[in-house]
């Protein structure tokens, strides 16, 4: 075995070319042997990859060469990528620039009488998927140029942003924000979110409740709407609005009207009727007591009312709530007036 050792190796000729070697010899590159290619090479063959083209965006028909790929944009039109002459193993890559083949599609042509995936000799294809990219290796005469590699992805990069809104009073919950209205008012969206961010609120709206009588008996609560919270997520909902969506908005003034409780009753009669509150006309809060009977809302009762003329879903509530201890207690109450009230209005 012989050694030579040199730092460079030039053709004796000025821009001759340098043969290693005779046909059927072999040269090693042992391991840890680094070779840095500064200018270009052929015929080394390729690793199934190719060289994208990133400095030369394709707006215009062109012809592709062997080992590149392209970024075509045909924001300005549709156009044609001609493939060069097929080898074995030759390699071209074509990705959508900007998500525009759906509306300009590309046209791949194959180079004269070869073919495209075994279709009919010199036939192109045409790409019109948005995001599509797709990669072709030529095999043979048979199947000419084959497609290996396909994607349609085109979903987009996008910032997410939220409702901006005034009104209220504003409080922060984590990342959300809460507008509490106690008294009339306006919830003004001034700007909405997109897709990745959030364009729906969630809401509780509550009616004023009933008066009680001035006499005894309580007054009722006011009745309530709620969206199921998936939306915000930072208060705990009831079962009532576990089914219930959050409420699109757009960008304009939501008028909110807040329900007044009713006055109370003379003696024992049952109280005044407490106003509306209102968000949106989907939500409107007609009157308390609704939920629990139809047929009964805005009667109070006392715990000594013979639940047996009840409404059958009023009835059940009443001998949940109203236990002995109940019972005796508010029998204690009546003992102590001075005069003995009214019977229960029913």
């Amino acid at each position: 075995m012989s050694e030579i050792k040199v730092n460079k190796i030039s053709p004796r000729t000025a821009c001759g070319t340098t043969t290693l070697g005779d046909s059927g010899d072999t040269f090693t590159i042992p391991a840890g042997v680094t070779i840095t290619n500064n200018g270009t090479q052929t015929g080394f063959g390729r690793t199934g990859t190719v060289d994208w083209q990133t400095g030369s965006i394709k707006t215009a028909t062109f012809t592709a060469a062997n080992g590149e790929g392209y970024f075509c944009n045909t924001t300005s039109g549709s156009f044609e990528v001609d493939l060069p002459a097929g080898s074995a193993g030759a390699i071209v890559s074509i990705q959508d620039y900007n998500n525009t083949f759906d509306s300009n599609s590309l046209t791949v042509d194959p180079n004269g009488t070869e073919k495209i995936n075994g279709g009919e000799a010199g036939a192109p294809v045409t790409l019109s998927t948005e995001g599509l990219g797709i990669t072709f290796v030529y095999i043979d005469s048979t199947v000419g140029w084959r497609s290996v590699q396909s994607n349609e992805y085109a979903t987009t990069g996008v910032n997410p942003t939220f409702i901006s809104a005034t009104g209220g009073t504003i409080t922060t919950s984590g990342d959300f924000k809460i507008h509490t209205f106690t008294s009339p008012g306006t919830f003004t969206v001034c700007s909405v979110g997109n897709p990745a961010g959030s364009s729906s609120v969630d809401y509780l709206v509550i009616a004023g409740g009933g008066g009680g009588a001035t006499g005894g008996g309580a007054g009722g609560a006011g009745g309530y709407r709620e969206s199921s919270g998936a939306v915000s997520g930072n208060y705990t909902i009831s079962p009532l609005g576990a089914c219930v969506s959050a409420l699109p908005v757009t960008a304009t003034g939501y008028p909110v009207t807040v329900g007044a409780g009713g006055g109370p009753g003379p003696g024992s009669a049952a109280g005044g009727t407490g106003s509306n509150s209102v968000f949106v006309g989907s939500t409107t809060i007609s009157e308390d007591g609704e939920v629990i009977s139809k047929s009964n809302h805005r009667t109070t009762y006392a715990p000594n009312t013979d639940v047996s003329t009840l409404d059958a879903d009023v009835a059940a509530i009443a001998n949940v709530v109203w236990t002995q201890a109940v019972k005796d207690a508010y029998q204690t109450y009546l003992d102590s007036l001075p005069t003995p009230p009214l019977p229960p209005i029913e």
